[in-house]
């Protein structure tokens, strides 16, 4: 179960570095994990491209539609074939304390509090991306953007537990 746990992770920080190539400014992107042998199975052309080693994939799915990340997840249903799934999203982190600074949530639409969010002076942008697997397994990765003073390193973050409700809502596809 460990080294399953330490497979999500790696195919997290793996779409995570994925995304990176692309560079920042990205829409959400919807990762299904497959199994590289019934991928080659099915696709042999790929031989050349996939990491025979690794037992998952990642394949990068069409783009989600616009509006609300929760609805879109809540119509998602995935083949058999398809044993994990990913998300990846650019997102906003405040610091501890500041949501006294935003609207108040029961009066706020989401579009408020994004916008919200957006322009706080003490915000940190960052991708997030979280991996989950039939079993229940998951993991998150998120890289902070620019943390590091005049050099604008960014900083990666390894938990499970970053997006505990993104997690939830990525598992509840994967059921029957």
């Amino acid at each position: 179960m460990e080294s399953q746990q330490a497979g999500v992770a790696a195919l997290a920080r793996e779409i995570e570095e994925f995304m990176a190539a692309g560079g920042w400014d990205q829409p959400p992107q919807l990762f299904a994990l497959v199994p590289t042998a019934a991928l080659l199975d099915e696709q042999p052309e790929l031989a050349g491209q996939l990491d025979r080693t690794s037992p998952l994939t990642p394949v990068a799915q069409e783009a989600l539609p616009e509006g609300d990340l929760a609805d879109a997840l809540g119509r998602i249903a995935w083949p058999d074939l398809v044993i994990g799934c990913a998300l990846a999203q650019e997102i906003i982190v405040l610091p501890p304390g500041s949501e006294s600074e935003l609207p108040d949530v029961a009066e706020a639409d989401a579009e408020s509090l994004r916008r919200a969010a957006a322009d706080h002076p003490q915000r940190t942008e960052a991708r997030l991306v979280a991996a989950v697997l039939r079993d229940g397994e998951g993991a998150c990765v998120m890289r902070l953007r620019g943390m590091g003073g005049d050099e604008q390193v960014d900083e990666i973050v390894e938990s499970p537990d970053l997006a505990p409700n993104l997690l939830e809502a990525l598992k509840a596809t994967l059921l029957p």
